[in-house]
């Protein structure tokens, strides 16, 4: 369902999505293609999503671009990868930023090749003050490498602290001062989580459809979102609100 008429949805509308956008490699597989041009179909297909969250009036859409274990890849893979990055904001950024998208990170950036990180700097200095919507970018990312860089963050700006919270852990994760995601997409019909945002999604509501990353469009996020307001949600533990 990648194409579809524009719609509205009525509340509940999440504050924050977060997509984990898995087939690239299968979609080009099932073409005879290699790897890497799956990888930019996949590009190709986050704008109209970008464009239609923001149209929709959600707040944060957080995409898993780049993991930690990616790097076990096959060099020229990550190569190409690390390409379309650069690619993909020295091409975007402009139009982003006149749909009011405001361009962020979460992950370990500072292992990236200098490019990668000059253009993310230059991408997110140039949409600052953008409002409508934050697209963060999970690069070079995984959840728990994340919560041990928060405790050393926490550690090293609080010596002598010795307890810690969830409020305080909140302020040094990567994505301190953003809700946490209300749903979370996985495409390809994977039943994982792969180590994306595992202290943020505690209470996310999770929606998996079978539709390879480069096939998926609006329509298909409007589906998604259709199933996230059929849910109750509850946010307790095993027995709910005891329901």
């Amino acid at each position: 369902m990648s194409d579809s008429a524009l719609r509205s949805f009525t509340s509940p509308i999440p504050r924050h999505i977060a997509i984990i956008m898995d087939g690239n490699g299968r979609w080009a597989w099932q073409r005879g293609l290699n790897r890497a041009y799956g990888h930019r179909e996949g590009v190709k297909a986050l704008k109209p999503i970008v464009k239609e969250a923001a149209r929709l009036g959600i707040e944060v859409l957080t995409v898993y671009a780049f993991s930690t274990e990616n790097w076990r890849r096959p060099a020229e893979e990550v190569e190409a990868l690390m390409d379309l990055l650069v690619e993909f904001l020295a091409s975007e950024t402009a139009e982003l930023k006149a749909e009011g998208v405001q361009i962020r990170t979460i992950g370990a950036i500072d292992a990236l090749p200098e490019r990668c990180q000059a253009a993310l700097q230059k991408a997110a200095a140039e949409t600052a003050e953008e409002n409508r919507l934050v697209l963060n970018l999970a690069l070079n990312y995984g959840a728990r490498d994340e919560i041990v860089r928060a405790v050393n963050r926490w550690r090293a700006a609080e010596p002598t602290a010795t307890r810690l919270d969830e409020a305080t852990l909140n302020r040094y994760l990567d994505t301190a001062g953003l809700p946490d995601p209300d749903l979370v997409i996985r495409s390809s019909g994977e039943l994982r989580l792969s180590n994306f945002l595992l202290w943020q999604m505690a209470y996310a509501e999770i929606y998996v459809t079978d539709t390879l990353w480069p096939d998926f469009g609006p329509g298909d996020l409007h589906q998604a979102l259709e199933a996230y307001q059929r849910r109750q949600r509850r946010f307790g533990g095993l027995g709910g609100d005891g329901n």
